[in-house]
């Protein structure tokens, strides 16, 4: 076997954390889960997991420095104490393997799948009432074949004679330090504790095949951008029969040119004349189910809110919508006909307010008007 350093690609004196992270950064593009049908990554799969197993541990690590062989320092605990492979990863990440799957004793059941995650992109308004859409993934799925099992029809799983069904094989060595046994994994059921001696031809044993598959999603009314929904079971399924993670979609909300979000509440900005501000109106508003009148009182000022209770949005798995705000834009003219500007200055004049001199284009096209 190579050496456990240059498996992990470390120095030798490289610090524990420095060899947790070349483990776990090569661990995860190595693991089959992610490289479904490539035999080599598995076994570099595993060569990982032998190397961390022993460098990962002070005491085995310098054992393996001082006689410079794997003697002893199988994946299983070399003492006998029945911690494995599912152990290693219960202290790295906290319980269970990164990639999906319980760990075991004895045969090991195949691993659920993994989960897969998917963009679903929709309209405003139908993040705010809901609705049915269509999401597309590249999943794995049972292969109608051979019914899951990864045998060929008409054949079946046998007993493993390497292990005798147990998953793994135990050894006695003689070393330095005495009679050490140690249990690993059988390699050559991968710890399953069955072989498959005729491989289905169209999933080379596997029990999936990796295929595009279409899912309808059931929008809730009142979701936002970035929410995330989960299809429990419709991730990519395990090897052999093994159950499916599930498939998370993340809703990307396309914006609105006439409401913007706030929480619950929507707000719409009203571009509101001068005139009507200044002497009231009633005013078409657009709401998402459609127009209602607005009432704009007399002198209403800029950057007034107005509520219509209940035309917000739903709240999310609740009763009850929130406000649609009006705001109102007061739009103050940047640019006026003669007559505008002479009824504004006479404006002024009668409410006694100062305002800047006409210009002298102004002045003189009053003075054509009389000549």
């Amino acid at each position: 076997m190579a050496d456990f350093y240059e498996i992990l690609g470390v120095n030798r004196d490289a610090s524990a954390e420095e060899i947790k992270k070349a483990y776990r950064r090569a661990a995860r593009d190595s693991h089959p889960d992610a490289n479904l049908g490539d035999a080599e990554a598995e076994t570099r799969f595993k060569e990982l997991a032998a190397a961390y197993e022993v460098l990962s541990d002070p005491e085995k690590r310098a054992r393996y420095d001082r006689f410079g062989s794997a003697d002893g320092f199988d994946m299983g605990d070399p003492f006998g104490s029945g911690e494995g492979f599912g152990d290693l990863f219960d202290a790295f990440f906290g319980g269970g393997s990164p990639f999906g799957g319980a760990r075991s004793r004895g045969p090991r059941a195949p691993s659920r799948g993994p989960d897969l995650e998917v963009t679903a992109s929709i309209e405003f308004i139908d993040a705010l009432f809901g609705v049915e859409t269509e999401v597309q993934v590249r999943t794995a799925v049972s292969c109608e074949v051979c019914e899951a099992t990864g045998a060929a029809p008409g054949t079946s799983a046998t007993t493993c004679a390497e292990c005798g069904g147990a998953g793994e094989v135990r050894a006695v060595r003689n070393t330095v330090l005495g009679q050490i046994v140690s249990a690993s994994p059988c390699r050559t059921c991968e710890g399953s504790g069955q072989v498959i001696p005729t491989p289905c031809e169209s999933c080379n044993g596997e029990g999936r095949i990796v295929t595009d598959r279409s899912y309808t999603v059931e929008v809730p009314a009142g979701v936002d951008d970035g929410s995330t929904l989960r299809l429990t079971g419709r991730g990519a399924v395990g090897p052999r029969g093994a159950g499916a993670g599930d498939l998370y979609v993340r809703l990307r909300v396309q914006p609105d040119v006439r409401f913007e979000r706030e929480g619950d509440n929507l707000v719409h900005r009203l571009r509101l004349p001068l005139t009507q501000a200044v002497l009231g109106s009633e005013l078409p508003i657009e709401t998402p189910e459609g127009v209602v009148p607005l009432e704009v009182p007399r002198g209403t000022q800029p950057g007034r809110v107005f509520k219509l209770k209940g035309h917000g949005v739903p709240h999310l798995n609740g009763r009850g919508r929130g406000d649609l705000l009006v705001v109102a834009d007061v739009e103050v003219p940047t640019s006026l006909d003669e007559d505008s500007e002479r009824l504004l200055r006479e404006l002024a004049e009668h409410r006694g307010e100062e305002v800047a001199a006409p210009s002298e284009g102004f002045v003189s096209r009053i003075r054509s008007a009389f000549s």
